[in-house]
């Protein structure tokens, strides 16, 4: 078996009507003369929806080291265990990991709730978290229902193509992180640009699209879902290693905030789940305390997978580099 090392994918660009420019300042080169929206960073997909990504499959391809040109359900093959630890070694990989640019706001949307799933099967439940990269002057995010709007009353503004007025708007800044968890009507807001880690399904039902015509609404089915109340907001204690702030916890990821200068800080436990490192800002390195492996370089941009069984990584970060840890699956097994 190929000794185990740090994965760096290429990326995967999606031109989208409100895309724009910025995910070039990331290492993406981007085509000329078209709006890029997202770039998946790792994404081990079946199929997506056309609302979702096209309508294809989409399976990250290896970018560097022995395993070049392997896809990542290749790699889940080859090593099975080694990387995905006590996952499930035979399924896909089970987050979508991805840079959102939005130059105009996104469509109002909504993922299934609970309930939902469980009385329509093959409607998948969709968590995410939006870490805000860059932000223009006035910039927000529209997560929640307000309050004050009963189900009733939110299903005739829904209707009525009011949707705007019935949500919470949210002024947002760099190195704000905003969880999502499935349920919550939602949108990115123009002059946004964040990373989202998300759960990998694809059932998303549009509510409003801000004017726009052309693209499909999925208006009843989101009345359906939506889960009536403000977005609440909280930040789990921070993490007992010093210089790492605990961001976001959920049942299928965790993430951390690693801001430099950091060096040859061990990434520590959990050791039985794979660890995706984004770097935001700056660069640093992935390197082994035993020797393992060679040091993998990042950069901002770049979004490295390390299999569970990779022995003691250990994270650099140079003066003011930014980089999120995500753990993979539930920190309570």
């Amino acid at each position: 078996m190929t000794a185990l090392y740090p994965l760096l994918f290429a990326p995967i660009l999606k031109g989208k009507v409100w895309g724009g420019r910025r995910l070039g300042a990331l290492g993406k080169a981007l085509p000329p003369d078209e709006p890029i929206g997202e770039s998946w960073e790792i994404t081990d997909l079946d199929s997506t929806s056309p609302s979702g990504g096209g309508g294809d499959a989409a399976h990250s391809v290896v970018r560097n080291g022995a395993l070049e040109g392997k896809t990542i359900r290749e790699v889940i093959g080859l090593w099975g265990s080694e990387l995905m630890g006590t996952l499930d070694a035979g399924g896909a990989f089970p987050l979508l990991v991805k840079y959102l640019d939005a130059a105009t706001n996104l469509s109002v949307q909504v993922h299934p709730s609970a309930a939902y799933a469980v009385a329509n099967p093959g409607a998948d439940l969709k968590t995410e978290a939006w870490y805000v990269v860059d932000a223009e002057p006035g910039a927000m995010i529209y997560a929640g229902i307000r309050d004050s709007v009963t189900a009733e009353r939110f299903a005739e503004m829904a209707r009525a193509g009011e949707v705007e007025s019935a949500m919470v708007s949210i002024p947002v800044a760099p190195g704000d992180c905003y969880n999502l968890p499935s349920g919550t009507v939602h949108a990115l807001g123009g002059g946004v640009l964040v990373a989202e880690v998300q759960t990998p399904s694809d059932t998303t039902f549009r509510l409003f699209d801000w004017g726009r015509t052309g693209r499909e609404l999925h208006v009843e089915q989101a009345i359906e879902c939506s889960e009536i109340g403000a977005l609440r907001v909280e930040r789990p204690d921070s993490h007992p290693d010093a210089g790492v702030e605990r961001l976001v916890v959920t049942e299928f990821f965790t993430i951390d905030r690693r801001v430099g200068p950091v060096e040859g800080a061990a990434l520590g436990l959990p050791s039985d789940r794979p660890r995706v490192v984004m770097c935001l800002r700056g660069a640093g390195k992935i390197d082994s305390a035993s020797g393992s492996f060679d040091a993998v370089a990042i950069g901002a941009g770049d979004t490295a997978l390390l299999p569970a069984g990779l022995d003691q990584p250990v994270l650099s970060l140079e003066d003011g580099a930014v980089a999120l840890d995500v753990t993979v699956g539930s920190l309570s097994g």
